[in-house]
């Protein structure tokens, strides 16, 4: 098996040692033995597979397309190569997070969660958000099925995802690890959609990166490549498409894990975080754009979900399918408590939308950012 391979999409990967990562340049993981299964099986989520049985809108899952020409052999791992090192860049870090309120941002809760009303969300100077968010618990997990799309991306230092958070922490120095998929054309000098990962110990300040290109991820997986371009793609009133995520904290080691369509990934260790070591308080959903342009005026053209207000709903707008939270119950389930949260509804809206009077609802989100009512 040769140590490298191209894939027809036009991404070299490179199949590299996994005990020579770069996950293992981080500090906390000195003489860290790779953990290559969790102590756990991954639960089963009955009611989720319940939804999609029954559901009259069939959505197939995206793939990744580098899988089609080629595999990396056992006791390594596929890593993209790029054509200048990023490692240490800033070019793969997101911006730092600061607290506070806006006007024009919102944040709702059902007339059922009127007691959580008092939740604080920080905002991130620019950087739009449209999520589903559930607070109130400690969770050690968090899963949904996320519709893909490739949204437009105006400029080149700008990115859009569509992605899952787990967090703990104060507002302003926050603990996160997240997962998705992102058109990030600066990071990978295309504007295809790709699968990403990311972490940060201190609200994005100094810490974290996406993909593996800092240290932190351990990866265990050879047939997935963090970072790699996903097919099919769904299409405006076309067929849809979907990516299932989970991360799932090992009790027995904290360490975070990370599965894409049932294969386990890899995982961010619990001996890099202080808050997430415990557990997560705070978990989010849904859609983020990054850029200069955001909360101004005029406001980047850059689009988030498929470009669509919340409103077109399924065959038009981006939608995160059968959210599901972990508690110590170790057991997928519903959230009992959910809000959605909105820096720019003109530019980017969410809306947690139920089909008749049965069924859990669906979150859709998403928006072009600059029209008429986001100049």
């Amino acid at each position: 098996m040769a140590a490298n391979f191209q894939s027809e999409d036009g991404d070299i990967i490179d199949c590299i040692d996994i005990h020579k990562q770069p996950a293992f340049d981080h500090p906390a993981l000195k003489n860290h033995t790779i953990q290559m299964r969790p102590s756990f099986n991954l639960p089963e989520d009955t009611s989720r597979q319940e939804n999609k049985s029954n559901s009259k809108q069939a959505v197939a899952m995206a793939f990744q397309t580098w899988q089609a020409s080629g595999s990396c052999p056992e006791g390594t791992i596929p890593i993209i190569r790029f054509r200048k090192t990023l490692r240490g860049s800033s070019v793969g870090k997101k911006n730092m997070l600061i607290t506070g309120n806006r006007n024009g941002s919102s944040f709702h809760f059902n007339p059922s969660a009127e007691a959580q009303n008092n939740v604080s969300i920080g905002f991130l100077p620019n950087r739009a958000s449209a999520t589903l968010v559930t607070v109130g618990y400690n969770y050690i997990g968090a899963s949904a099925d996320i519709n893909v799309w490739k949204p437009y991306v105006q400029r080149p230092d700008e990115y859009t995802t569509a992605q899952i958070w787990l967090q703990a922490g104060p507002g302003n120095n926050f603990e996160s690890v997240e997962a998705g998929w992102v058109v990030n054309p600066k990071l990978y000098g295309d504007s295809d959609t790709r699968f990403f990962a990311y972490w940060t110990k201190d609200g994005y300040k100094t810490t974290g990166c996406f993909n593996v290109f800092c240290s932190g991820f351990v990866q265990i997986s050879r047939k997935i490549v963090i970072g790699a371009k996903l097919s099919p793609i769904s299409s405006k009133h076309g067929p849809q498409y979907q990516i299932s995520i989970n991360i799932l904290q090992d009790q027995a080691t904290k360490n975070w894990w990370l599965t894409f369509g049932g294969e386990r990934v890899g995982y961010w260790p619990g001996s890099m975080f202080n808050y997430l070591s415990h557990t997560a308080t705070l978990i989010q959903w849904g859609g983020q754009v990054y850029s200069e342009s955001v909360k101004k005026t005029p406001h980047t053209k850059t689009a988030m979900g498929s470009g669509s207000f919340a409103s077109g709903l399924r065959g038009s707008a981006c939608f995160i399918s059968h959210p599901r939270i972990m508690d110590f119950s170790k057991s997928f389930k519903y959230p009992e408590w959910v809000g959605t949260w909105a820096d720019e509804d003109y530019c980017y809206n969410p809306l947690n939308y139920r089909e008749g009077i049965v069924g859990e609802p669906v979150f859709y989100f998403g928006g072009p950012g600059q029209n008429p009512n986001c100049p």
